[in-house]
């Protein structure tokens, strides 16, 4: 498994290459049911391209064969002041290898009208992760961030480990 540090570093870099495409493209846009406001830009119109923080929850073994295991990604700002934050899953490939392909397995986001939505994920240094773009929330003082996902292999004999987090953007 990838040290905390070394994730880190990865999440980073992707999120600030994934976030170069959305200012050209324009804002980003939450789908489903949300708590919270989405956010595509901060107070001065400018997009938060990298997170300054990851609240790890605890990861759990990749499921085994077709059973689907559900995550949930919770975070509530205790915060005095207005949190922008991003549900995300990585998905760890074991460090000897082979490393997970996002076609290894099957994520899926539960929306606010209670279906199942099918979620991209993409692959750096073998770990597979959400996009953080395209989910950030603006959580007011107080407000809690709920998102479901559900996960299945694909691949057989595919082995890794999932970490749900939140990330938060300054």
């Amino acid at each position: 498994m990838l040290s905390k540090r070394n994730r880190l570093a990865v999440t980073a870099a992707a999120a600030v290459t994934v976030a170069a495409a959305v200012v050209s493209a324009g804002p980003a846009m939450a789908s489903g049911h949300q708590l919270a406001a989405p956010v595509s830009a901060g107070a001065h119109g400018r997009t938060l391209a990298a997170p300054i923080d990851f609240v790890e929850m605890p990861a759990r073994p990749l499921p085994a064969g077709q059973q689907m295991h559900e995550f949930t990604v919770t975070y509530r700002n205790g915060t005095s002041t207005d949190q922008v934050v991003a549900p995300q899953l990585l998905v760890e490939s074991p460090d000897a290898g082979p490393f997970l392909k996002p076609s290894d397995v099957k994520l899926e986001r539960l929306t606010g009208a209670g279906h199942w939505k099918a979620v991209r994920l993409a692959s750096q240094t073998g770990t597979l992760y959400t996009d953080l773009s395209r989910v950030k929330h603006r959580l007011h003082s107080g407000e809690t961030l709920v998102q479901r996902y559900r996960l299945s292999v694909v691949t057989a004999g595919a082995v890794g480990t999932v970490g749900p987090r939140a990330a938060i953007f300054g």
